[in-house]
């Protein structure tokens, strides 16, 4: 994970979808930027100087090294971040670079196990999105998402796990109790691992509405990381949802100066979020929160988000002219790459770990040992599971950071059982 360079330049389409990303991925990696709208006399001023007038956009500029038509892999693989597996075999692999995972990976690399963390994303996970994180025990003054994810990685990478960028998990082989388990990686490479940690997290929830798989990156996000709050000041933002990371971006909107309306399906919003967010978000002047209230339409303008319509309970519906809709509407396990032969879930699809497998006194049929699962060990044995996607997980980053360090200790006593001595 490459260290924080000095502040890049980007020249740029806000809304185009694969400037977005781009955008996106420098803030969630605690990467400073300049961003400069295509376009605008700083853009074209910019361009000259560096002799790149009417090249391919986006274009991003670090010192004297310019990338034209840059994408998140093209960046990725000049700053040394798209490294591949050292090892065909690790003592312990995780799957997912968010709280769970980090911690998980920083306590086994200072064991001195022989440690792998891959993702299909940026460290952090979903708390990367998340423009400040203010319960989070030990941080008073509240820290952002991307820079806890970006710290929690370098300590890692200092005990010596190593840290597989933009290369998830997406298919693993599950055989005998006794052998390792074997993953398959977004590139075709595998490797191998006497035990696993599956934290990869959730993605977000898709909303089922018409059109908005055409507007997604031109004005209507999944998410509302920190790097559009500055973009959207004194602008008209919806943000749908209500649990935490739905207030923390209604208020860094708000706080950047742009008109928020929240809508927000339930009655109440003390049911899904923190009080002390709560309480800012009455106090704000320019966030109005709508209960019992869903989004029905999506209006477009130019290829881009221009209005929407929202209902309320009653059936009474609004349209609002809008520059950007956020939506925050929590997520579904990242489950697809494992075998539901093996390893059980709810009805849901979160993963059963310890107990939650043990039903009337009895392990799962699958469950090959005489001993009851470990806590937090799937039913496959050697197989740990973490964080928001484990069944009865609390959803919260202390919580998840707590369940990657305990698995950290349980590896130990499930080396001891395959006769690994370290």
């Amino acid at each position: 994970m490459s260290p924080v360079r000095p502040t890049v330049q980007v020249v740029g389409r806000r809304l185009d979808s694969e400037h977005y990303r781009l955008r996106d991925f420098l803030t969630r990696t605690a990467q400073p930027y300049e961003w400069y709208e295509a376009g605008s006399a700083e853009a074209e001023g910019l361009l000259d100087r560096i002799g790149s007038a009417g090249a391919a956009l986006p274009i991003l500029v670090d010192g004297e090294t310019t990338i034209t038509e840059a994408t998140v892999e093209k960046v990725a693989l000049a700053w040394g971040a798209l490294q591949p597996p050292k090892r065909a075999h690790y003592d312990f692999v995780v799957i997912g670079a968010g709280p769970a995972g980090l911690a998980a990976a920083v306590y086994a690399a200072s064991d001195g196990l022989s440690t792998m963390v891959c993702d299909s994303d940026v460290p952090g996970g979903q708390a990367s999105y998340t423009a400040m994180i203010e319960n989070f025990f030990g941080f008073p003054d509240g820290i952002g998402g991307a820079e806890l994810a970006r710290l929690a990685g370098r300590q890692a990478e200092r005990f010596g796990a190593e840290l597989v960028l933009l290369r998830g998990v997406r298919g693993s082989r599950l055989k005998g109790h006794d052998e390792p388990v074997e993953l398959i990686l977004d590139d075709g490479s595998e490797v191998s691992a006497s035990v696993v940690l599956a934290a990869p997290g959730m993605e977000w929830r898709r909303l089922d509405l018409a059109g908005i798989d055409e507007l997604i990156g031109h004005g209507v996000y999944y998410g509302a990381g920190r790097s559009e709050a500055a973009q959207c000041a004194g602008q008209s933002v919806v943000v749908v949802g209500a649990g935490n990371s739905a207030g923390q971006a209604v208020l860094n909107f708000a706080n950047a100066t742009a008109r928020v309306t929240m809508l927000v399906r339930g009655e109440r919003l003390e049911t899904t979020m923190s009080a002390y967010l709560i309480e800012r978000i009455k106090r704000h002047p320019l966030i109005d929160v709508h209960l019992e209230t869903q989004l029905t339409e999506l209006h477009a303008e130019s290829g881009s988000i221009h209005a929407v319509t929202f209902a309320d309970g009653g059936g009474r519906a609004e349209t609002q002219a809008v520059d950007g809709v956020f939506l925050c509407i929590g997520g579904i396990p990242h489950t697809e790459w494992c075998s539901r032969e093996h390893v059980l879930v709810d009805a849901a699809g979160y993963i059963l770990t310890g107990q939650d497998l043990v039903a009337g006194g009895k392990a799962p049929e699958c469950w090959p040992l005489e001993r009851d699962p470990f806590p937090l060990e799937t039913s496959r044995v050697g197989l740990f599971a973490a964080g928001d996607v484990r069944h009865g997980s609390t959803k919260r980053v202390a919580a998840a950071v707590g369940e990657g360090s305990m698995v950290a200790g349980l590896i130990f006593d499930r080396l001891a059982e395959l006769g690994v001595t370290l």
